[in-house]
């Protein structure tokens, strides 16, 4: 264990890690357990919500689309039980309308897959005051496109009929937009 993550880490050193990847929440678990962190995993919203519950740790990393709903669902549990909780939301589905909507209802941050050990722990050990640095390039239009088509679903409550109706879109065309992962 590193000896400067143990002393950012403080006391508690519970984290909770929420993904229905069965191969990668392991992985993730036994390189955050190097770390110093004491990790348990849920591979649901209805697990990770229960555990969140029972036991609020003092981390989590939780992963937005999850088989059955969306982990910002576990987010919220977490800010109500334990509101000094940082979170960090991890997803393949990176888009800035559901980055913000995460921020809003507790996450310190949020993490585009494929994300290491290292970027998740520096994540959650970040002082308040830090800021991320610039990206290094322009947003090609196809994510722009995508961006604003994830902004609108956000602001519809996740309702794809609605979101197609104020998008002007074909419904079923709106569904396998929304399937695929954001373009680079």
């Amino acid at each position: 264990m590193n000896d400067d993550i143990a002393a950012d880490l403080g006391p508690d050193r519970s984290l909770l890690l929420v993904d229905d990847d069965e191969v990668f929440v392991r992985r993730l678990a036994k390189a955050m357990e190097k770390r110093g962190f004491l990790p348990e995993t849920a591979q649901s919203v209805t697990i990770g919500r229960t555990m969140a519950i029972a036991n609020p740790p003092a981390y989590a990393v939780v992963d937005l689309r999850l088989g059955d709903g969306n982990g910002l669902e576990v987010v919220e549990a977490l800010h109500a039980c334990r509101p000094d909780c940082r979170v960090v939301v991890l997803t393949g589905y990176g888009a800035i309308a559901t980055a913000v909507a995460a921020v809003k209802i507790g996450a310190i941050d949020y993490l585009a897959k494929p994300a290491d050990a290292n970027d998740i722990v520096s994540a959650l050990l970040a002082k308040p005051d830090t800021h991320p640095p610039l990206p290094g390039h322009l947003m090609s239009a196809d994510r722009v496109k995508w961006e604003h088509i994830q902004r609108v679903y956000e602001m519809c409550d996740r309702n794809v009929s609605e979101t197609a109706r104020q998008l002007s879109m074909h419904r079923r065309t709106l569904q396998r937009i929304l399937a695929k992962r954001s373009p680079k």
